[in-house]
């Protein structure tokens, strides 16, 4: 009975293509209706449905193949639970042209310090990410979500309510938006009565 080989290809991003890794799969024996992906997932996140779709398809005597171990898991437990549940059920894991046999002690160990790489890399990149965010914060170029409303339409909004004439709901309406961001504009906009007292 011959084996079947079974795909898997995954980028972080929906800006990333996937062109390259299934390139790479064909090139290594992976029919094209074999090749199961998730694109704009991490490998930290496990609720992956290409991945869950990959597993799913295998059987024993198959070999799945990910162009990088990196592609597969970006954590060292993650990549051993899915190697150790592959091994179970007599299925082979091609890391690119190399075959992972559990039962190596040096291909075990080569296993191994590819997931910790890739667990160091993905650690490096949430690290990157938190400071460039620090940095774009600190300067400004980070604030958060837009307003809704603009300053003129909150003013507005407000006017309309201190009329007495709307409710909450007419108001979220009216202006579009949800009940909760109607209260909150009312929170943060003070009453033409208060700021003309207030003078």
């Amino acid at each position: 009975m011959s084996e079947t080989r079974i795909g898997y290809a995954r980028c972080s991003t929906d800006k990333q293509d996937l062109a390259a890794q299934k390139a790479t799969l064909l090139h290594l024996g992976v029919t094209a209706d074999l090749i199961y992906t998730d694109h704009g997932l991490t490998g930290t996140n496990r609720e992956r449905p290409g991945l869950a779709q990959a597993l799913a398809a295998v059987r024993a005597g198959d070999t799945l193949v990910v162009p990088k171990l990196d592609r597969l898991a970006r954590s060292v437990p993650d990549a051993r639970s899915i190697a150790d549940e592959l091994a179970k059920r007599g299925v082979r894991l091609a890391l690119g042209p190399s075959v992972y046999d559990p039962h190596d002690p040096m291909g075990k160990m080569f296993f191994n310090i590819l997931a910790t790489f890739a667990e160091f890399e993905a650690d490096l990149i949430r690290m990157r990410t938190k400071e460039g965010m620090a940095v774009a914060r600190a300067k400004g170029k980070l604030k958060g979500k837009k307003p809704k409303l603009s300053d003129r339409r909150q003013t507005e909004l407000r006017r309309m309510y201190d009329t007495g004439d709307y409710s909450i709901s007419d108001l979220a309406e009216l202006f579009d938006v949800s009940r909760p961001t109607v209260y909150r504009v009312l929170q943060r906009t003070p009453s033409a009565e208060v700021s003309i007292e207030a003078r």
